[in-house]
């Protein structure tokens, strides 16, 4: 069999254990030492869970649930999406966070420390300057601020990103998955030593800033804003945008978001949902009484991610993939403003393979709204 550094697969079949059958199938290769799959909840999890366990049997996996998924022919839905990487090429370890309530510094350590020595025993290459690492969390737990900053302590300046699991945007149950068992309100960890060159990055399109909504009353915990300007947090943003309470929905959200400002940059603070008894806004990211947030103008989303893509190719060779954990709001106003095609030929270019979130994560941040992720080069020194 000939040299593989990573296998992407795909089952558009909603069959449990055929789709692990046809997973395994494209992914059968005896090179393959750690596989990663990105998976529609309209599969019966359980089942799911049980069948790629017996199919990948000596195989380390981890994976999560999505809000859509991502493969280099474009956007998929109610799929499941798969990645093989070659021992060769990939130290790769994963460990799940069952409690993030109870991530202290002491855990983040140990949980660094145990990963490194993982990947270490694979005896591939320095840990320094060849390592990320990759965090998966249950989309819905509202945990993802102090589990990341923690973990991030800990990192030793490790680059990391990651994704926020969705469930094709019920906002009911979101999962993350390793070795036979879907998780929730749980975290993976997974730390990749690698011999390709690569880059962790991130991507948004905020144009311009416009009006500022203070913060007058909210749940910090539950994430929930009840005033935006001392007025019902629905009534006010809708008026900002001059349109009905009763029309706002995950579309307009993703057209028309807020964002804070932190250190002189701008972050989406992403709307999740309108609450209709109260009129009160439940958000996908951290929100607190007291912060100020700003409508932005977007710019061309297809711009800023091609620029992006573009300038990293530039200090490497062609992509073998760029692992990617794009937001939900991103893909509906890609497909609002009908420019699928040009990001699926993006995609196609660079090999973009991921899934939609609920949530990005960079280097101890989570964002909203955002294009998270790593690109592989495929030029690798012998």
């Amino acid at each position: 069999m000939s040299t593989i550094k990573t296998i992407r697969a795909i089952s558009k079949s909603t069959d449990p254990l055929v789709a692990s059958r046809e997973l395994f199938e494209q992914l059968n290769h005896p090179d393959i030492g750690f596989v990663l799959f990105y998976c529609s909840v309209v599969y019966a999890l359980d089942d799911l869970a049980e069948t790629m366990q017996n199919t990948f049997a000596n195989i380390e996996v981890a994976g999560c649930t999505t809000a859509g998924e991502i493969t280099p022919e474009g956007f998929e839905q109610h799929s499941i999406v798969a990645i093989g990487f070659s021992r060769h090429y990939f130290a790769i370890s994963a460990t799940v966070i069952e409690s993030m309530a109870s991530f202290d510094l002491v855990s983040a350590q140990s949980t660094v420390n145990q990963l490194t020595e993982s990947c270490r025993a694979q005896n591939l290459t320095p840990i320094k300057n060849n390592t990320f690492l990759l965090t998966l969390i249950d989309g819905l737990s509202t945990q993802e601020e102090q589990f990341l900053s923690t973990l991030n302590s800990a990192a030793s300046g490790i680059p990391h990103f990651g994704g926020s699991a969705g469930d094709d945007i019920h906002l009911a149950r979101t999962h993350v998955f390793h070795q036979g068992k879907f998780y929730q309100q749980a975290a993976i960890v997974i730390m990749v030593n690698t011999r390709c060159p690569f880059e962790v990055f991130r991507c948004n399109h905020i144009k311009l800033p416009t009006e500022k909504l203070v913060v007058t009353e909210a749940d910090a915990e539950a994430r929930i804003v009840y005033e935006l300007n001392a007025e019902p947090a629905a009534i006010e943003y809708a008026r900002l945008l001059n349109i009905a309470v009763k029309d706002l929905n995950p579309d307009v959200f993703s057209l028309h978001p807020l964002a804070v400002k932190v250190g002189g940059q701008y972050f989406i603070r992403a709307i999740q949902k309108v609450n209709k008894e109260d009129l009160s806004l439940t958000f996908y990211c951290a929100i607190d009484n007291g912060i100020v947030l700003t409508a932005v103008e977007m710019g061309s989303i297809v711009d800023s991610l091609s620029q992006k893509l573009a300038n990293i190719a530039q200090h490497h060779d062609k992509p073998e993939l760029v692992l990617a954990c794009d937001c939900i709001l991103r893909r509906l106003e890609i497909e609002q403003k009908g420019v699928t095609k040009q990001i699926q030929q993006l995609q196609s270019d660079y090999n973009i393979t991921g899934f939609n979130t609920y949530g990005e994560h960079i280097n101890g941040i989570h964002l909203n709204q955002t294009f998270t992720g790593v690109y592989l080069a495929g030029d690798v020194d012998e």
